[in-house]
């Protein structure tokens, strides 16, 4: 009788949405042993809520129907539509664009969820004894002969696998062991723009902000965009909150390393000054009430050259950090493990999950790179860049910058992925 072969180990260094979605799906294939690390004593998430966009949703779909639940238990809302005004200028509350799904073919846009609900919901289903907490990550290495992987933790113990992920965020450890710490890439870099946020029960935002513009009936994201400044709300929770964000230039000096700071109620009036009334009356009731609010600075990760360095990779936050402005870094990370789980799926052998993370680094570098480019681009434009004005000419034009993220045929995606894995295993058996 055949002896099977051994599982292949697979470790996640990372325990925010990306290491959660990519464990579940994991779990469904016998042949592999996953075990999920986070660094902080709990595995939770803090921060402002995300979108799951019209790609992200089919990429939970082909993730499996858990993934799916773990969306709708986690209070998701759907947004009927989205709806860019101009803040500022001749015209205060010109439409620049909007998309109305519900009047041209119901199609997905976006779903809203906040980040820690989610999060809870993905792990729910994973056995407590294949995640670890308090298990933060100091340094990596690589036995030269076997490719063995030994993580070793600031605890002083170490775990040994033949995979590891890092979606170790931002921060990534792992990401400075694939590109080397003197790689520019391996460190992230400050856009100089903060963001402050609160969430606000559903009531008393609708009497701030207005009935129309928050309606869970006829559920729309709406973003406002000044003079070096921006303001968005939306729905989560089941409707139960809503989230009201502003995002502004910094105009203070020295701040380049800085992740947090705190922003006075005067620097936000100033932000906004010139708005229409309605907003600023919102904008003074939800984010003004105390002297300070504390805020944080965007960031993200120029490309890096590669996710891959042998049995280690990358993936979400910790290969292609980027900023909100087209809702897509949760996105991302939820394509990022529909990949990764599909080719891991495949294979039977350490070496083969080798060939498989190769396979991975193709198909989605350029893809998630372009994202985190046109988001920094978009981000200009909802500052009230110059390129304001050409898309005010054309109506209607502005949102074909999301085309490309959203429309993505995530399932050819997929299954390009696999013939790529396959072709690449027949060629390695043929010249073994």
């Amino acid at each position: 009788m055949e002896s099977q072969p051994p599982r292949i180990r697979v470790a996640i260094s990372g325990g925010g949405l990306a290491g959660a979605s990519l464990i579940q799906a994991l779990l469904k294939h016998p042949q592999l042993d996953a075990h999920i690390f986070e660094s902080a004593p709990m595995f939770k998430e803090a921060g402002m809520a995300i979108g799951v966009t019209r790609n992200a949703l089919t990429a939970l779909d082909l993730l499996g129907s858990a993934a799916v639940k773990a969306l709708e238990n986690a209070g998701a809302v759907p947004m009927r539509g989205v709806r860019f005004l101009l803040a500022q200028g001749d015209k205060p509350g010109t439409v620049l664009d909007e998309v109305d799904y519900d009047s041209s073919g119901n199609k997905r846009l976006t779903s809203i969820v906040h980040r820690a609900d989610f999060l809870r919901e993905l792990l729910s289903s994973v056995p407590q004894d294949r995640m670890h907490p308090s298990k933060k990550l100091s340094n990596i290495t690589t036995d030269a002969d076997s490719d063995e992987v030994t993580m070793h933790f600031t605890d002083g113990t170490v775990h040994k696998t033949d995979i590891l992920i890092g979606a170790d965020g931002i921060h990534s450890t792992v990401r400075k062991f694939i590109l080397g710490e003197d790689d520019p890439a391996s460190a992230p870099r400050n856009t100089g723009v903060w963001t402050a946020m609160t969430l606000q029960p559903y009531a008393q935002a609708r009497a701030n902000i207005g009935t129309e513009a928050v309606d869970l009936d006829s559920p729309f994201e709406h973003s406002w965009i000044g003079k070096g400044s921006f303001v968005m709300h939306n729905l989560l929770s089941k409707g139960q909150l809503v989230q009201f964000v502003i995002a502004a230039r910094d105009r203070t000096e020295g701040n380049a390393d800085e992740w947090h700071r705190l922003v006075s109620s005067e620097e936000i009036k100033s932000a906004v000054q010139g708005w229409p009334d309605h907003l600023v009356k919102a904008i003074d009731a939800l984010l003004c009430a105390q002297p300070t609010q504390p805020a944080m600075y965007l960031w993200d990760h120029a490309p890096a050259r590669r996710y891959v360095s042998g049995p280690v990779c990358i993936m979400g936050d910790a290969a292609h950090a980027t900023t909100p402005w087209q809702g897509s870094g949760g996105g991302m990370s939820l394509e990022d493990s529909m990949i990764l789980s599909s080719l891991l799926g495949e294979v039977k052998t350490a070496v083969e999950a080798k060939v498989a993370l190769g396979v991975y680094d193709h198909v989605r570098r350029a893809r998630t790179q372009r994202i985190v480019q046109s988001s920094r681009e978009t981000g200009e434009i909802l500052l009230g860049g110059d390129a304001v004005d050409a898309y005010l000419r054309e109506p209607g034009s502005f949102l074909h910058r999301w085309d490309f993220i959203l429309d993505l045929d995530v399932a050819r995606h997929r299954d390009d992925a696999l013939r790529e894995l396959h072709a690449a295993l027949n060629e390695a058996h043929q010249t073994s």
